[in-house]
């Protein structure tokens, strides 16, 4: 009971490991046991992880992290897959004074407001610049046409930012289409995008539907290159899109199994994941979990105390924490300054 308690500091994690980001979710998951089993101790103490999963649902969300927070006592909480979840469960921990640290919310809405949000994954506004950047300067676009998730709030947020980027740089959005969560067939869209003939095709999808929409794409001849943005770095694109996925560029974390020149943290990220996981590559969202769990870790460390409120001054003054994914400091607004990367 309670002696055993105070030898314990407890870490909740929620993550979509069900519903449609599951894939996601369980890759993440996977990156922040991998570090608990590297780093298992702080301030000389076990570190419990309590995994609650939020089925891909804002509501879902909401009550997986009040369940960590009232239920499991949780000091700290990681988490989540997915801005639009993000959001739901910010809104409680910010009303119970528990910090939380996202591992691939991206969308500025996550920290926006919210004192005890953060994250370890750069903002959409930088992503969606880099990307517009690479397509006018890289690609040489001068028209770009949209294929955008309304029901989703990654989705809508990162076109915007494209959009305004491009835009600011000389380009023409020359179409801006849409689809739902789910989508299957998106023929309709693709033929009236072909019809405006744009340079290069930004889908800020995630990876199932981009790589579908990629397949289609290809199937009805379409000529223009097609870009996205990290929702898209994921293994299973290939096996999806086949050859269809040939010559698709895309923003994301620096870091990729297949890199050069690794940073040490990386290479002894890569190396013992393929120790942990034989016949799976790591990806992004696993090293962005693993750095996310480590980065709770030096706060704690930093603040002395497994308290709510000494972690959170911690997290706000955490600076150059080097990690798999790159080097973060986090800013003002509670947001990680980061490389951006391109594949």
């Amino acid at each position: 009971g309670a002696a055993l308690a105070a030898d314990t500091v407890k870490i909740g994690v929620y993550l979509p490991l069900t519903g449609q980001m599951a894939y996601g979710g369980q890759l993440e998951l996977e990156g922040i046991q991998m570090a608990n089993k590297e780093a298992p101790t702080v301030l000389g103490k076990k570190v419990e992880l309590f995994v609650v999963d939020n089925k891909s649902d804002k509501v879902e969300s909401a009550n997986a992290v009040k369940r960590l927070i009232e239920k499991e006592k949780v000091v700290a909480i990681i988490g989540t897959y997915g801005s639009s979840l993000a959001m739901a469960g910010g809104e409680v921990a910010k009303k119970a004074g528990v910090p939380m640290v996202g591992t691939s919310c991206t969308n500025p809405l996550v920290t926006q407001g919210k004192k005890y949000s953060f994250r370890v994954c750069f903002i959409d506004p930088f992503q969606g610049a880099g990307a517009a950047t690479y397509a006018a300067s890289g690609l040489n676009a001068k028209t770009a046409a949209l294929l955008v998730d309304v029901s989703n709030d990654y989705s809508v947020g990162l076109a915007t930012f494209f959009t305004r980027s491009f835009t600011k740089v000389g380009g023409q959005v020359v179409a801006n289409l849409k689809y739902q969560a789910g989508d299957q067939d998106f023929t309709a869209q693709l033929t009236e995008i072909i019809s405006k003939k744009p340079d290069v095709l930004f889908i800020p999808s995630y990876f199932a539907e981009g790589a579908i929409i990629m397949k289609q794409a290809k199937e009805l001849g379409a000529k223009f290159a097609i870009m996205g943005g990290d929702a898209m770095d994921n293994p299973k694109i290939v096996e999806i899109g086949g050859a269809a996925v040939e010559g698709f560029v895309h923003t994301t974390f620096p870091y990729d199994p297949s890199m050069k020149d690794m940073s040490p943290i990386a290479k002894k990220f890569t190396d013992n994941w393929k120790k942990a996981f034989p016949g799976k590559e790591p990806n992004v969202n696993s090293a962005l979990g693993y750095d996310t769990y480590l980065m709770v870790l030096d706060a704690i460390k930093r603040a002395g105390k497994a308290d709510p409120a000494a972690i959170t001054k911690a997290l706000e003054t955490t600076k150059g924490f080097e990690g798999v994914t790159g080097s973060t400091t986090i800013n003002a607004t509670h947001d990680a300054e980061k490389p951006v990367g391109l594949v």
